[in-house]
């Protein structure tokens, strides 16, 4: 049991103000794996206190002072490692391997990929007659999702470290346990007292309370749309920056000349890698009229790679994260039947064989229209939409025709073709192929997918101001 009902700040752990705690809950066992307290405002004041009398001298700190405890957090995340993957998979539900292999290795990525960008960031830039400075924004609101415990929460810290920035952590309350280990890493980084703080809560006190803030300079927020809706609301009384990530209902187009094959398994892996709980997850298919009967079959062969079961098995696929996601998944698995898609795949309930936890099956529509709600609203969880396209520019519209625009995605063999789709999907990330990942590239949405750039360089932009001067000396 993991009894952490203490919130970081100004480099301790201190009692929460209020006695109200919360269980942490094993998606795979349904067992309570700990308590954590529930924050209050008065908890939050404290914390964002400590962060501003932080900003003053930490903003001051050199590029190779910052770089130094950006390289000493990464050796310290290593040394955690095994703490880090098996609390994971115990409170998202996540197979150890993916654990291991997804969420440790992207938390590890965006802290090692924020100290080598820093060490050629340029911070001020003469244009002539002017100068161009960047500054630390200031004390900076982080709110993360329970979907990816360490990547959300690595990225956003790694950011706001390297621009100079004192931050104020409310981790998802459903995930927290790998976010109050990275505060321990962070405190042991040499991080100075004041910069991180952490504070536990619900989104209707803590997250609220961080977005209204007054002393709270920029807020960054993943998750859902509605969400990031309120922070704007709340962050437009004090004319607050923000930065929003919030989800998608991402294509992926089959061109005509694609191994089918390999298409199917790509498609199905986008729906089993994580449960589904992926917000830059494929979820709609759109594959060529003539390919239909191929494509189903092939989905079919394909189905059996990827088993659902106990995470700590062999399994490519765990739990939902709760019972209110597995609830909602089977509400959007019975509307797509309701509508009149054909279940191909899957359905509602449990797998077969398993009784306790929050699985689901990987469920498989077909002739599903672009229109219908499990084609146009985003379900995380393991539901995939194959909808059928006409030709090259018919695909284009049913891909674009949504209101997101996270991540996009084409298979094929002709390069033309392939850069064409990339270059006309409405979207931030488009990945061609399978491509491996890239750290240093940029990643946020368009349209209701979101505002602002993470990851790398574009990270550390997010919290920074420009100033700009006129008339200083050049060198």
């Amino acid at each position: 049991m993991r009894n952490q009902e203490k919130h970081f700040m100004n480099g301790e752990w201190v009692a929460s103000t209020g006695n109200e705690t919360t269980e942490v809950i094993n998606p795979a066992t349904e067992e309570v794996i700990g308590t954590i307290s529930l924050g209050t405002k008065e908890d939050l004041d404290k914390a964002v206190k400590a962060a501003r009398a932080a900003f003053p001298s930490f903003s001051k700190t050199s590029r190779n002072e910052r770089v130094e405890m950006l390289e000493n957090i990464v050796r310290g995340y290593e040394k955690r490692k095994d703490e880090l993957v098996e609390v994971m998979t115990q409170e998202l539900g996540a197979p150890l391997k993916v654990s291991e292999e997804v969420h440790y290795k992207m938390g590890y990525e965006h802290f090692s990929k924020a100290a080598e960008a820093l060490k050629s960031y340029t911070f001020t830039e003469d244009r002539g007659g002017h100068t161009i400075i960047k500054e630390a924004i200031g004390v900076s609101g982080l709110i993360t999702p329970w979907n990816f415990p360490t990547n959300q929460t690595s990225l956003k810290i790694a950011g706001a470290i390297a621009a100079g920035s004192p931050v104020v952590l409310k981790p998802a309350e459903i995930t927290p346990f790998a976010a109050m280990i990275l505060a321990e890493i962070i405190d042991e980084a040499g991080v100075p007292k004041g910069v991180f703080n952490l504070v536990n809560g619900t989104g209707n006190v803590i997250g609220d309370g961080i977005s209204s803030h007054p002393d709270i300079d920029f807020v960054s927020f993943t998750g859902s749309g509605a969400v990031g809706s309120k922070i704007m609301e709340n962050a437009a009384d004090n004319v607050k920056k923000v930065a929003l990530e919030l989800g998608g209902k991402s294509p992926l187009i089959v061109l005509d000349d694609a191994d089918v094959d390999e298409a199917a398994e790509t498609a199905v892996h986008h729906i089993a890698m994580n449960t589904g709980q992926v917000c830059s997850a494929a979820t709609r298919v759109l594959i060529p009229e003539s390919m239909k009967d191929a494509f189903e079959k092939a989905l079919l062969n394909a189905l059996p790679k990827f088993t659902v079961g106990d995470p700590r098995e062999d399994h490519a696929t765990g739990p939902l994260v709760s019972k209110k996601q597995w609830d909602t998944v089977q509400s959007y698995i019975e509307k797509g039947i309701e509508e009149g898609a054909t279940l191909l795949a899957g359905g509602t309930g449990k797998p077969d064989g398993i009784d306790k936890g929050y699985f689901a099956k990987h469920t498989i529509f077909t002739n599903v229209k672009n229109d219908m709600t499990i084609a146009q609203e985003e379900i995380f969880g393991p539901v995939m939409s194959v909808i059928t396209y006409q030709d090259l520019n018919h695909a284009l519209e049913i891909a674009n025709d949504t209101v997101y625009g996270l991540a996009g995605y084409v298979v094929g063999k002709d390069e033309k073709t392939l850069k064409y789709v990339a270059e006309h999907i409405r979207a931030g990330q488009i990945t061609i192929n399978n491509a491996e990942t890239d750290y240093f590239a940029p990643f946020g949405g368009f349209k209701q997918s979101g505002i602002g750039r993470e990851w790398g360089d574009f990270g550390i932009e997010e919290y920074l101001e420009v100033k700009a001067v006129m008339g200083l000396p050049t060198a």
